[in-house]
């Protein structure tokens, strides 16, 4: 789903209805549905993929927060804390390698090889690269980093934190937000005004104008100069 699609403008509107009809204690629960079903709409099994990212963020954030409070020595915390951050991110960015970068590293070490004239035959992964992986991945591992340096306390509450990681907004496009801004922001019901909805929406015109307008047309060229 695009947001430049007849689908997103269809979606949108109705995402932003029923969150302001239903009660407040559930709306971030709409919120992580409908940003699921968005991401689901290009690839549904990939979803698994920010699913077990997710998991393994929050847990290392608790784990981490759990360590905090321990009766041991300071170095003996430092350790845990930096062993389980180092997890999190080995689990994490191996998952990113390998959709995004395997293939390339393997072209590389084969060319590598043919220097001293030798002839690997590595074969070619055929892997479709998950839509906004490297946005949601990062974004997750910027909360463990957080948690570790006390800037933010561990999220509890996992369905607030995959909403955190999955927000639709800016899940396959970003920016990368970080958890002190956005993960407070999710914590809280918000009420419709007036004034912030017509700025929303100008922005929003805004941003479609540069989209359709400007960078649809200008590809046109730029598209023929990096083809040839």
């Amino acid at each position: 789903m695009l947001f430049n699609s007849l689908e997103f403008l269809i979606f949108f509107p109705i995402v932003i209805f029923i969150y302001y009809i239903i009660p407040w204690r559930v709306k971030y629960l709409w919120l992580l549905v409908a940003s699921y079903y968005f991401y689901m709409c290009w690839n549904a099994k990939y979803a698994l993929l920010m699913f077990f990212s997710t998991i393994v963020t929050y847990a290392s954030g608790l784990i981490i927060e759990r360590i905090k409070s321990c009766l041991v020595e300071e170095i003996y915390k430092i350790r845990f804390k930096k062993l389980v951050v180092a997890l999190s991110f080995i689990l994490n960015l191996g998952i990113l390698f390998y959709f995004k970068y395997c293939n390339f590293a393997l072209h590389t070490l084969q060319q590598v090889f043919c220097l001293i004239h030798i002839e690997l035959n590595i074969p070619v992964f055929d892997v479709i690269l998950p839509v906004g992986i490297s946005f949601y991945t990062f974004q997750a591992l910027s909360y463990t980093i957080d948690v570790y340096r006390n800037e933010i306390y561990a999220e509890r509450n996992f369905f607030r934190y995959a909403l955190f990681v999955s927000f639709f907004p800016q899940l396959v496009a970003g920016p990368i937000e970080r958890s002190k801004n956005l993960l407070k922001q999710l914590s809280g019901a918000k009420r419709f005004n007036f004034e912030s909805a017509r700025e929303g929406i100008l922005l929003m015109i805004w941003g479609f104008f540069l989209k359709v307008v400007l960078a649809d047309r200008i590809a046109l060229f730029v598209d023929t100069v990096y083809e040839d």
